[in-house]
């Protein structure tokens, strides 16, 4: 099947398609895929494999990104840090959420997270086919936050697929630990169970999209679509919860992933229980030090960064937390290339 691009909101550089997953009691079942291309390179170029100055070719490079929970991608910058060093750069929009999210749907409720399978391995099969006759392309999985999660489960349970692993402030435990996610999941089973659809106290008060306003960049910030990621979250329902607890526990057992991972995340958090400008300097929405035991646990070759004063969307942070995430980025990613 033939696939069409679209022209997509972010601009010219950028383009989209749906993938048709069928239909559910909501309705039809769409995921999108955004893609953004290198600059053409001269065939001398293409000979050598250049890329500018102490930086690293990615020219035989495909990332595929995934959002995380009540969000969508929208980040340009972090699409054109890819671009720049030769990489095809795709990001999914997961089915309801942004792009995705048709009326009368519930955003981004699902009940397991395997569901995402259809759609990222559709991706990855869109990917392999704009890449025929270039036997020696690798894949990279770019997650933030539940998006880590969830394309972490997908590594683990397809194998040989991706070449290597990103995340950014991945969801990879329950925020108070791992004993409360326990304590908590026989009570989440029932309530799933029972009213799967039944919605949980709202604790979002706004911080983190307001931290971010105030210290990100604005070019990309100015132009978010608030209905797609509204400054306080989307209801959260019994039954999503537990599918992400159950990804949580998978998490915890170990994945086993051969490939190298690397996750990038604030040094520290601060609970959004009031604002306050300590707000602007850390995670207000995980507990770095549970996502670090957790991401321990993801496979033999771990790198954790920790960036001083970031969000948690380490790019979307103040402008020198955002440098150091990219400067970290680049040198983990140089040093995976020449590996």
């Amino acid at each position: 099947m033939t696939v069409q691009w679209r022209p997509d909101i972010l601009g010219d550089e950028f383009e989209c398609t749906d993938i048709d997953l069928g239909a559910d009691a909501e309705g039809p079942l769409v995921a999108t895929l955004v893609r953004a291309l290198p600059e053409p390179r001269s065939w001398w170029q293409r000979l050598l494999r250049s890329a500018p100055p102490k930086q690293p070719d990615l020219s035989h490079v495909d990332i595929l990104y995934v959002h995380g929970w009540s969000d969508y991608f929208f980040q340009t910058p972090l699409a054109r840090y890819w671009t720049a060093r030769g990489a095809r750069f795709y990001a999914l929009d997961l089915r309801k959420y942004g792009r995705s999210l048709r009326p009368g749907q519930t955003p981004g409720y699902v009940e397991s997270l395997s569901e995402y399978d259809a759609e990222i391995s559709r991706a990855t099969e869109i990917m392999r086919a704009e890449a025929a006759g270039e036997s020696d392309r690798e894949l990279v999985l770019l997650g933030h936050s539940t998006g880590g999660l969830v394309l972490s489960l997908w590594a683990a349970d397809h194998p040989g697929v991706a070449s290597a692993l990103i995340l950014n402030s991945p969801w990879l435990e329950f925020q108070l630990s791992a004993l409360a996610r326990k304590l908590m999941m026989p009570i989440m089973n029932m309530s799933a169970w029972i009213a799967p659809r039944e919605a949980s106290p709202q604790f979002d008060f706004g911080y983190y999209s307001r931290a971010q306003r105030e210290v990100g960049p604005a070019e990309v910030l100015d132009r978010l679509n608030h209905e797609w990621r509204p400054d306080k979250s989307h209801a959260v329902y019994s039954g999503w919860l537990r599918a992400v607890l159950a990804g949580h526990e998978r998490v915890e057992k170990g994945l086993q992933l051969t490939i190298p991972v690397c996750v990038l995340m604030s040094d520290h958090d601060e609970a959004p229980l009031r604002w306050s400008d300590a707000l602007t300097t850390a995670d207000t929405v995980l507990s770095v030090k549970a996502v670090a035991s957790a991401a321990t646990r993801l496979g033999r070759t771990v790198t954790i960064e920790r960036i001083p004063n970031a969000l948690h969307d380490v790019f979307l942070s103040r402008a020198d937390a955002r440098a150091e995430a990219y400067a970290r980025l680049n040198s983990w990613v140089t040093g995976w290339r020449a590996s």
